[in-house]
């Protein structure tokens, strides 16, 4: 992704790699690993840009308030496509407007 072409508010997919014993039914391209105890795998994480930071990286927000800081030019980040905006919407809106404990 070049950078410039996000900015604050943009909603993302970053597709997480995880590793566990038992993956969840988000999981994709499940693998086992070498002795077969745990599986590797991707998950889609969707993120709102939070900021636009020197250096080429951007500041991303999850729905539970936390931050990542990741390179534009990561392979694994990615706006979010018409079809995941319309579907998901939800999880985008619940990172724009946080619920007040």
């Amino acid at each position: 992704m070049k950078f410039g072409s996000l900015k604050p508010g943009d909603w993302v997919v970053y597709r997480k790699q995880k590793s566990s014993r038992s993956p969840g039914p988000r999981a994709r391209v499940t693998t086992a690993a070498r002795k077969g105890d745990f599986y590797n795998y991707v998950v889609d994480k969707f993120w709102v840009v939070g900021q636009v930071l020197d250096g080429d990286q951007v500041e991303l927000r999850t729905r539970r308030g936390k931050q990542h800081v990741v390179p534009v030019s990561d392979p694994r980040l990615r706006k979010a496509r018409l079809w995941e905006r319309l579907v998901h919407a939800s999880r985008f809106r619940a990172i724009d407007h946080p619920k007040s404990p």
